[in-house]
């Protein structure tokens, strides 16, 4: 292989400070993960602000840039070329076979930039720049230099030895998963939930997934749509505690005893104790969900705060002021869309009121709830003590 090195660069982890090595940490550990995935041998190692993916076996390039690209923290990699020397005249040679072995006709527009880690060292980085530049015009007439907009960028770093790179391939961004905590995502079968654990995740929290099932209102394929979608998201979250809850009783009752407008809203509120108490459970510090403002008559602001008040954990909405098809997008984007736009419905879609009421008062909603207080703490228990939890990995 060309390549036996990626450089791995990050954004937001360099200003953390003193706890910077706590995400550079998490990082390499996250990146061990995804490439135990990928065939073959991997060394990761920290160096100086530098994080290295070094290919100690033959592997697949594709492969290991598609893990690299589902690891939250990275801002991009490049394959580099290192040189064991920093010695100018083999800076200069090996720069030259670099852009041999990496482009096949050296005809495009080019500029070098220069990094020094070893401010001593005898050349000044517009220095290497102008000589590196010169030396790649002497050996390839067809190349022109473009400081403003080049096709290509020669990067030639000097640190205890010499990185050279020119390809740059974006990553993800955000922060690792695991150093924001962990959260409790409500996880349907829709679009919206699978993007806002993406996106949750994002920001470095670790997500559990509770899923509520209606059988026989909702089907054994409604149930696998979730664990697929679930499988899906976990490329990139990692391993997922699937908490699968029989809402059936709950939620017929609650279809018995309260007013059908009134279902959606205190569907809900039942769901977030449900998640809360699984939260509470598996060390969650809040639940997630799909929601976004306006979007249907339980998103409205007033609807949102009469189910939110059913908990006492957090609720974090990361779509919360997307429009669907932003979300849409991100779907696409992480290969969960197709998945979600099967036609199998969920207990949420299966129990929809004709005119359900989008502007709730929380004293009707706890009045409407009076009406089941004889049942609802034993369908709570046994809702609890049947939950099948199944862990899912990525594939």
């Amino acid at each position: 292989m060309l390549y036996k090195v990626f450089l791995i660069k990050y954004a937001e982890i360099g200003i953390k400070g003193k706890n910077r090595y706590i995400f550079e940490n998490a990082l390499c550990d996250q990146i061990k993960i995804s490439l135990s995935r990928v065939e073959g041998e991997f060394q990761i190692r920290k160096e100086m602000g530098r994080i290295y993916v070094e290919a100690l076996s033959d592997y697949d390039y594709d492969d290991v840039i598609d893990a690299l690209q589902h690891v939250f923290g990275i801002v991009a990699i490049c394959p580099v070329k290192i040189v064991d020397s920093t010695e100018w005249e083999t800076v200069v040679v090996e720069t030259i076979k670099y852009v041999e072995e990496v482009y096949d006709k050296q005809n495009f527009t080019f500029k070098v930039a220069a990094k020094r880690a070893n401010k001593s060292y005898p050349k000044t980085s517009p220095e290497i720049c102008m000589e590196l530049g010169g030396a790649l015009l002497d050996s390839f007439p067809e190349l022109k230099v473009d400081i403003h907009q080049p096709e290509v960028m020669i990067t030639v770093e000097i640190r205890k030895q010499t990185n050279i790179y020119s390809v740059v391939i974006p990553g993800l961004g955000g922060l690792p998963v695991g150093t924001g905590g962990k959260a409790m995502v409500l996880l349907s079968g829709g679009i919206d939930s699978p993007v806002s654990s993406y996106m949750i995740a994002k920001r470095g929290v670790k997500v559990d997934a509770v899923y509520f099932h209606a059988p026989p209102y909702t089907s054994e394929r409604a149930k696998q749509k979730v664990i697929d979608l679930a499988t899906q998201v976990s490329k990139y979250t990692g391993e997922i505690q699937l908490h699968v809850v029989n809402f059936t009783d709950i939620q017929m009752y609650i279809y018995d005893q309260c007013p059908h407008d009134q279902l959606t809203i205190i569907m809900k509120r039942y769901m977030v104790r449900v998640a809360e108490a699984l939260a509470e459970k598996n060390g969650c510090l809040g639940l997630v969900t799909g929601e976004s403002i306006g979007q249907v008559a339980s998103q409205t602001m007033q609807s949102m705060a009469v189910i939110e008040e059913a908990g006492n954990m957090p609720i974090y909405r990361p779509v919360i002021a997307f429009d669907k098809q932003d979300i849409v997008n991100i779907a696409e984007k992480i290969g969960t869309y197709e998945i979600s736009i099967q036609p199998y419905e969920d207990c949420c879609t299966t129990f929809v009121a004709k005119h359900p009421v989008t502007k709730p008062t929380l004293s009707s909603i706890q009045k409407s709830e009076t009406h089941l207080v004889k049942k609802i703490d034993e369908m709570f228990a046994r809702a609890l003590d049947t939950v099948e939890t199944i862990v899912i990995r990525p594939e």
